[in-house]
């Protein structure tokens, strides 16, 4: 198993650079890849921001990537809840923090829009301070 970057999956994503997507194809195609937290939370900012992807546009983007048969994530199911939520009203970043909290007594944030959207979603307590 190897363990893949940020830019290995933009290049595979976004093909913007055609020899290095065809390596990241090859690397990804030949071998199981490992997928941490942070590095698809990365690459979901990367594509939001530098390549103005829409939020569920980077949700279906890291979901088809996430899907692929040697692809394995380090934390699966909390990666599939966030990328659902993330298809809805919360951006990437923040369905993530929302589903890495399900196991606590509540989510709490500042963010009025979060937490009214967080509240809308369910499973999880979310409230302001």
């Amino acid at each position: 198993m190897i363990a893949i970057d940020t830019n290995l999956i933009v290049r595979y994503l976004t093909n913007d650079d055609r020899e290095q997507a065809a390596k990241a194809r090859a690397l990804v195609d030949a071998f199981e890849t490992f997928v941490s937290t942070s590095v698809l939370l990365e690459t979901a900012w990367v594509l939001q921001s530098v390549y103005q992807f829409a939020p569920a546009r980077v949700a279906e983007a890291l979901a088809a990537f996430a899907g692929l048969p040697g692809v394995k994530l380090e934390t699966p199911e909390t990666a599939a809840r966030a990328l659902a939520w993330a298809r809805g009203p919360l951006d990437f970043a923040d369905a993530l923090h929302l589903a890495s909290a399900a196991d606590c007594e509540a989510f709490v944030s500042f963010d009025k829009r979060l937490v009214e959207a967080a509240k809308a979603l369910g499973g999880v307590e979310v409230r302001s301070p």
